[in-house]
């Protein structure tokens, strides 16, 4: 069935990849679109920030664009620019390879929704714009010179 009913999807909740060396992000739920209905090419998911929580530390992607469309509350868009106030209906692009690193952030007193969209790329790297690490591909995460971040050679 093509409609597809967003109470009715899993939820997910977690830290990005980078949280265990740069801090938490604060609560949200997650539904995952995409993985629930088979779609490989494009990546959907509605995700709810609860007050004070953000979407990621700030990242770029090098080969995958992304698109956020904000469906309900008040959000945050942070990346290299400064900071930009988000409502409902507005939208935000992120085309693959500019390394303008982003997040979204919910700093309003109420759980704010959005819908992120991205192409999947089995080849794409994710920088966290403000701190030494890329997660690549296979899951490892590295500071940007290759060395495994667990050492603590930093």
């Amino acid at each position: 069935m093509p409609k597809v009913i967003v109470n009715d999807l899993p939820t997910y909740d977690g830290p990005d990849a980078a949280a265990a060396f740069a801090g938490p992000l604060g609560d949200y739920i997650g539904r995952a679109i995409s993985k629930h209905h088979g779609l490989n090419h494009l990546g959907a998911n509605i995700e709810t920030l609860m007050p004070g929580a953000s979407s990621s530390h700030r990242h770029w992607h090098d080969r995958t664009d992304e698109l956020v469309v904000v469906l309900d509350g008040h959000l945050v868009l942070e990346d290299d620019a400064g900071s930009t106030d988000l409502g409902a209906g507005d939208v935000a692009v992120f085309p693959a390879g500019d390394p303008n690193g982003h997040c979204i952030t919910n700093r309003s007193n109420a759980p704010a929704t959005f819908l992120v969209v991205g192409t999947r790329d089995a080849e794409d790297r994710c920088f966290y714009a403000d701190i030494d690490l890329v997660l690549h591909p296979d899951g490892r995460l590295t500071h940007r010179d290759g060395e495994d971040p667990a050492q603590g050679n930093r």
